[in-house]
């Protein structure tokens, strides 16, 4: 913004170089594609990434089923997948134990699960989640969990796009400026070795 003012306000000054309007013109360019190009790419990934993710939620509530199961006994390793939790975002405390389930088509089922159901001796009943085959499954995702995945993903889109046009911006100054002082030290070359003396240029 600060060179944008800049050379709005040099515009009639007789000193502007030209490369002041170049300058302008890149700093302006990238105000309007950090202003409007970057929220519509971070709208639409987030719009994108909320479609899939509710559609996995969909998939995940059709084919992830609550069920009880009786507990055998305390286990001593973590199981790969855990049971029963409070709520998809965040783990309650979880605790490890072997136990018997029927899988939705009524099979008998043995394994290790974890559950944040409160688990008493042999015999007590917890809850877990299978999949259709009656294997241990995470808990389904809820939508406003995956709303909320999709909104962190559009705002990192957003951020990322701007990083790159301010990278871009500060790349195509530096090579502008490099360029300016190329010139400089050319012209300075030629006018250097007679510069100060009397009737050069005469």
């Amino acid at each position: 913004m600060r060179a944008v003012a800049g050379v709005w306000r040099w515009r009639h000054n007789p000193l502007r170089r030209s490369t002041d309007r170049s300058e302008g013109w890149l700093a302006l360019t990238a105000l309007l594609l950090i202003a409007l190009a970057a929220p519509v790419l971070g709208w639409i990934c987030g719009a994108l990434t909320d479609d899939a993710l509710q559609e996995s939620v969909r998939a995940q509530q059709a084919h992830r089923h609550l069920t009880a199961a009786v507990v055998v006994r305390r286990a001593a390793a973590p199981p790969r997948f855990s049971g029963d939790q409070e709520s998809s975002s965040g783990r309650a405390a979880q605790t490890s134990v072997v136990a018997t389930w029927r899988a939705p088509d009524g099979r008998p089922r043995k394994g290790t699960v974890s559950t944040a159901s409160k688990v008493g001796g042999p015999g007590s009943r917890v809850r877990i989640w299978t999949d259709d085959a009656g294997r241990p499954a995470l808990r389904p995702m809820d939508p406003p969990t995956a709303h909320t995945h999709a909104v962190l993903a559009g705002v990192g889109v957003f951020l990322l796009a701007t990083g790159f046009v301010e990278a871009g911006r500060r790349l195509v100054l530096w090579r502008m400026t490099r360029r300016r002082y190329a010139r400089l030290d050319r012209a300075w070359a030629r006018a250097g070795p007679d510069w100060g003396r009397t009737g050069t240029g005469t």
